[in-house]
């Protein structure tokens, strides 16, 4: 099978209708009010990252000659040009949603959205008061000139570009928004009715505050953001001169090329006309938006109303015979333990690290990190192993793509306590998310491993969901030792038998696994696949599953992100299905379920069927070898392929067709999982 014929959905495109997935969370009646709000900051979050490095790439790819394009098998400016068509619509959908649902919907609640021209005489002095208490201060409008340059405008600020009229005569000017101030004020509230007006209407209300100086018959002002190429161009060596290149690339990273510019559809056009000619933007590079930009920023929109409108807050779970008061350790020792965030608490990794710190027998640590949060209770727990005395090793990779700063912080830190500080492999990241705790017992070195599928991050595990195992398995721990011993050495870990490691053993592995089912299906034996991850675009990868669809094995697949595979299509994909959970939490877990002529294989990775996760980058998979966390495991995504409330079928024609299953009770995997290990531990 010729791997460039294969039925494939442009990786883009299909990254583009996962966004919209997020898009229909916020349209969905059922998702309460305010997370619908925060549903499309997440949308609109998502969409500056696709520009800032997915559209960027192209923009570089674009600049090919023909011949390279054929290599590529797409014409980069052609794809650029269906992406705009796509993100218009989308943003259309986006504005329709906002203003004329939500805004209304909030109404209802009696919460209500003033701007600048809604204000009474009470309402408007307490604006005006604070801008001038804590606003005016911060704004210095820049005076812009025919003849001079624009200003380098900062990548996804926020700006008005304001005119000022006197007699046809105009003049305009920049002001940016400070970015240190909530974007939300809370106004007194009157009748049991609640008020808020955003930053950018503050600042609307009170520009004669700024321009008071310049004589004018009329003043506007329209927000503008401007998204720029966020890729990175590094020195690919890993020496002491490495965070220096970094730092350096991201004070670049500022000033990238610009990718998008996101403006008022109100403003005038010879006020759109003088930004595009001084900006020298290309005209693809121009999108159309609403009043207000940034839209992130309304993940933190304050709820003055009802706790309804607001998902429920579950409390963590226990793990079952696991006890905070208990040595965590010891536990391990005798069985495996799985713990499943954000359903049950990560906390229980903080114990075990904690546990390790004190511990006189414990005398080496060694983890490998990747995003860590921004004051790390793991981080803390490392650097007190290391005042008790522990040899401690952490691989911190710096190069996680947007968290580059945070982990520069915290690596210097770590050396600062005396925590040897390792930064990788040169020319791969390292994305695998393990620790191992090496402890002496009776003179001899034992090892428990800690292994995840997300990262080592206590404020992400609250809202992505992941599996981490707890393991002294000697098959498991040895090798992870080996892991551990190449990422110190600086050099690729490889030639293991239990483990699944990227980049040099994970292709081959796969396959392995995958050649067995077809084996099985061509032998009339029950063959069959259950594969979870964040995304597919692997191109061999797809032609690999494909193959055995072919040969008759049933594969199902829970893909959250972008599909590269078109199930159902004849002749390649008849036994493929693949539906999509967009919910209340983000699914991160990646899980590999293999029949094995009935020996059921499971495994749980950092991994998804991406050639930067398998071919670029250190992954490391590991096997799920305890019975009873094998059948959790499987029951949890059982539950997940039975969703028919938050799952979406994925096909050729990206419709994002809610999965329904007729004459059935409605099932939500996430609330499903929840009661599933709530009345698990009850039971025992």
């Amino acid at each position: 099978m010729d791997a460039k014929q294969i039925p494939l959905t442009n990786r883009e495109i299909s990254w583009l209708y996962f966004n919209d997935r997020v898009l229909q969370e916020a349209a969905d009646p059922t998702v309460p009010l305010i997370d619908r709000i925060r549903f499309l900051a997440i949308f609109s979050s998502n969409l500056d990252e696709f520009y800032r490095v997915r559209v960027a790439t192209l923009n570089r790819l674009a600049n090919l000659n023909q011949k390279s394009k054929q290599i590529l098998g797409y014409n980069p400016k052609k794809l650029l040009n269906q992406i705009k068509n796509i993100v218009v619509k989308q943003e259309k959908k986006f504005n329709n949603l906002y203003e004329n649902i939500i805004i209304k919907q909030l109404a209802e609640e009696k919460i209500f959205i003033l701007d600048e021209k809604q204000l009474n005489v009470s309402r408007g002095g307490f604006v005006k008061s604070y801008f001038r208490e804590k606003l005016l201060s911060t704004l210095v409008p820049i005076m812009l000139t025919d003849a001079g340059p624009l200003p380098e405008l900062k990548d996804r600020a926020i700006y008005f570009f304001v005119k000022l009229t006197k007699n046809k005569k105009s003049r305009y000017a920049l002001v940016e928004f400070p970015d240190n101030l909530s974007r939300f004020l809370v106004l007194p509230e009157t009748n049991n009715l609640k008020f808020i007006i955003l930053l950018d209407d503050i600042i609307r209300y009170n520009l004669e505050d700024m321009f008071f100086i310049f004589d004018h018959d009329n003043i506007e002002a329209y927000s503008i953001q401007l998204t720029r190429d966020a890729e990175l161009d590094l020195d690919k060596e890993v020496s002491e001169k490495f965070v220096d290149a970094l730092s350096k690339s991201l004070v670049k990273r500022k000033k990238g090329k610009p990718m998008r510019l996101l403006y008022d559809t109100d403003m005038p056009a010879d006020m759109l006309q003088f930004l595009v000619a001084k900006m020298g933007l290309q005209g693809e590079s121009l999108i159309p938006g609403s009043r207000y930009h940034n839209f992130k920023d309304f993940i933190k929109f304050p709820n003055v109303g009802r706790p309804e409108l607001e998902y429920n807050e579950y409390p963590a779970l226990p793990v079952d015979s696991i006890s905070f008061g208990k040595s965590l350790i010891s536990l391990i020792a005798k069985k495996d333990y799985l713990v499943s965030t954000p359903y049950q608490s990560f906390d229980y990794i903080i114990h075990f690290l904690r546990e390790a710190a004190i511990d006189p027998k414990v005398k080496e640590i060694s983890v490998s990190v990747y995003r860590l949060a921004d004051n790390s209770r793991v981080v803390h727990a490392l650097i007190n192993a290391a005042k008790n005395g522990k040899k401690v090793n952490c691989l911190v990779e710096l190069r996680a793509r947007f968290d580059e700063q945070n982990n520069i912080h915290w690596s210097n830190r770590l050396e600062e306590e005396g925590v040897r500080v390792v930064y990788g492999i040169p020319g791969y990241k390292v994305h695998s998310k393990i620790c191992m705790v090496s402890r002496v017992e009776k003179g001899k070195v034992v090892n428990y491993g800690c292994l995840s599928t997300g990262n080592f991050n206590e404020k992400t595990a609250q809202i992505y969901a992941d599996h981490t195992l707890f393991t002294a398995n000697k098959k498991i721990t040895d090798e992870l030792a080996g892991v551990f011993k190449a990422l110190n050495r600086s050099v690729l870990p490889k030639g293991f038998k239990n483990l699944i490691v990227s980049p040099v053993d994970s292709r081959p592995a796969i396959y392995k696994l995958i050649d067995c089912e077809i084996r099985n299906a061509k032998a009339g034996k029950e063959a069959y696949m259950i594969l979870k991850m964040n995304s597919l675009a692997d191109e061999q990868m797809i032609e690999k599953l494909y193959q055995a669809s072919q040969a008759g094995v049933k594969i199902d697949m829970i893909v959250r992100g972008m599909c590269c595979l078109v199930p159902g299509i004849k002749g390649y994909s008849e036994n493929i299905s693949v539906i999509s959970i967009v919910d209340k939490y983000l699914e991160h877990a990646r899980v590999h379920i293999y029949g094995n002529g009935g020996n059921e294989l499971i495994y749980l990775t950092s991994a998804d069927f991406m050639t930067r996760n398998i071919d670029n980058r250190v992954e490391v998979g590991f096997p799920v070898y305890d019975e009873d966390l094998k059948k959790e495991i499987k029951d949890i995504i059982n539950l997940q392929l039975a969703d028919n409330t938050k799952s979406r079928d994925i096909n050729s024609n990206n419709s994002n067709k809610y999965h329904r299953t007729h004459n059935v009770n409605p099932h939500r995997a996430q609330i499903d999982i929840y009661n599933y290990l709530k009345n698990k531990n009850t039971l025992k």
